[in-house]
C-alpha cells in the first residue's frame, strides 16, 4: 500500500519537480518574498495525532513562545526593517479563549498573525453545514473578540487565510479527514481570500499535479478538490475567484535522490530532520513561484509545527539561528532584496503584482486586506448570511 502511494505522488509530481531542479539557478537581482506559515497547535502529542497535551501545558509552552521567539528573530530585519513572522494558523477546532488572548497580544506586539486552521471528518466524514458553522464562528471570535484577521476598506465582514488539517483541503485526500465536498465554496462565501495548503506532505494522496503555482481554481468551487486545476495569477488580469491558491515549493531534492537512490522532493517543511538551510533555500527559489510577468518577484511559501517539541531547534534553536543569520547576512552577495511577510501580506502583494504594480513589493503590505486591528473599533458583527468575495 505504501509502495502505491509512493509512486501515485511520484507520478504527479515528479517531472514538474525534477524540471524545475534542472534548470539554471536562479540569479538576482531578485525580491525575494518568505511568509512562514505555522501549524500552530499548543496541543499537539506528536506520538499521537488523536490525543491533547494538558492544558496546563499547552500554556506553558505558549508563553515559553512569546517570550524566546523575539529574541531569536529580532536581530535579522529584512529590507523595510521587518523580522521574520510566523503566520500562525490556529486550529477552530481547539479554540481556547485564554490561549487566543495570549497568541493575539504575541501578534498585536509586532511577532506575527493569526489566521484559520481546520482539522475536521476524523473519524467521520464531516458535514457542509457543520464545517460552515465552524469557520463563521471561528472566524467571528477571532476577529471581534482577538481582533486578528482582516478586512476590506468598506466591510465589516472578516477575511481569512486558510490552511486545512492532514491537508485534505476540499475532501481531495481519498476522503480522509474532511468529507466535504463544497469545501471550497464554503471557504469563498466565509471570507477566505487564499489557501495555504499545499504542497502536501510526502507520498500524500491530497498532493494535486499542479505544483509550484499560485492560482485560481479553475474548476466549480462546490465540486471536491476544484484546486486540482486553475489559472495561475498574471500581472495585468484581476483574480475574480478566491480563495486563491497559494502554494509553497516542491522541488526534486536530487542530491538527496542520488544519495538514496529513490526519489526525495522538498517540500519546505521546516522541521528536525529536515532544518532551514541554504542549500534548501536554493531549492526553494528553484521552485520559482511566482505571478506571470514579474519575474524579479519570488514567492516562498514555508511550513512548521512551532508547537511540536520535537521540532524545537528547528524553528528557534541554533540550526534555525544559524540559517536566519547566513539568509540576511548573505542577502546582497546574492543580490536579493528580502521581504519577510504575514500569509496577509503576502496576498497583498500577489494581488498588487496582478494589478501591474511595481517597484518594492515590500511597500504593497496592506495593498487591499487591512489588519482588523488596525481598522476603526466601531466595525459591527455581520450577519451570518454567506457573501462571496468576489
Amino acid at each position: 500500500m505504501r509502495l502505491g502511494k509512493q509512486l501515485a505522488y511520484a507520478r504527479k509530481v515528479m517531472p514538474s519537480a525534477t524540471w524545475r531542479a534542472l534548470k539554471s539557478p536562479v540569479r538576482g537581482p531578485l525580491h525575494m518574498i518568505l511568509v512562514l506559515a505555522d501549524h500552530f497547535e499548543p496541543a499537539i502529542v506528536p506520538e499521537d495525532g488523536r490525543k491533547r497535551a494538558p492544558r496546563s501545558e499547552q500554556e506553558r509552552r505558549l508563553e515559553s513562545w512569546s517570550r524566546e521567539y523575539p529574541k531569536v528573530v529580532d536581530l535579522w530585519r529584512d529590507h523595510d526593517g521587518r523580522p521574520l513572522v510566523h503566520t500562525y494558523f490556529y486550529p477552530a477546532e481547539q479554540y481556547d479563549e485564554v490561549l487566543l488572548a495570549m497568541l493575539a497580544a504575541h501578534c498585536h506586539a509586532g511577532w506575527g498573525e493569526v489566521e484559520v486552521h481546520l482539522h475536521h471528518g476524523i473519524p467521520h466524514p464531516d458535514t457542509a453545514e457543520n464545517t460552515r458553522q465552524l469557520l463563521t464562528e471561528f472566524r467571528d471570535r477571532l476577529a471581534f473578540r482577538h481582533r486578528c484577521l482582516a478586512l476590506e476598506e468598506g466591510s465589516t465582514r472578516p477575511r481569512y487565510a486558510f490552511v486545512h488539517g492532514n491537508f485534505a483541503l476540499a475532501n481531495s485526500a481519498a476522503g480522509r479527514f474532511c468529507g466535504v465536498d463544497s469545501e471550497m465554496q464554503i471557504l469563498a462565501e466565509t471570507g477566505c481570500y487564499a489557501d495555504m495548503t499545499l504542497p502536501a506532505a510526502y507520498w500524500d494522496p491530497a498532493q494535486t499535479e499542479k505544483i509550484n503555482s499560485l492560482y485560481e481554481c479553475a474548476l466549480p468551487l462546490d465540486q471536491a478538490a476544484p484546486h486540482r486545476k486553475g489559472y495561475d495569477l498574471a500581472a495585468g488580469r484581476v483574480p475574480e475567484t478566491f480563495p486563491l491558491i497559494v502554494q509553497g515549493p516542491l522541488v526534486t531534492d536530487l542530491r538527496r535522490t542520488l544519495r538514496s537512490a529513490r526519489p526525495a522532493f522538498d517540500n519546505g517543511s521546516i522541521t528536525g530532520a529536515n532544518p532551514a538551510t541554504l542549500y534548501r533555500y536554493s531549492l526553494w527559489k528553484q521552485a520559482q513561484v511566482r505571478v506571470v510577468g514579474r519575474p524579479d518577484w519570488l514567492f516562498i511559501k514555508l511550513h512548521c509545527h512551532s508547537m511540536d517539541p520535537t521540532q524545537n531547534d528547528a524553528v528557534i534553536g541554533d540550526s534555525f539561528r544559524a540559517f536566519l543569520a547566513a539568509l540576511v547576512g548573505g542577502a546582497v552577495d546574492r543580490k536579493e532584496t528580502l521581504h519577510f511577510v504575514a500569509a496577509r501580506e503576502m496576498t497583498n502583494i500577489l494581488l498588487a503584482a496582478c494589478d501591474g504594480r511595481e517597484g518594492n513589493p515590500g511597500d504593497y503590505r496592506d495593498y487591499r486586506f487591512k489588519r482588523f486591528a488596525e481598522m476603526p473599533l466601531h466595525a459591527e458583527k455581520p450577519s451570518s448570511s454567506p457573501v462571496g468575495i468576489g
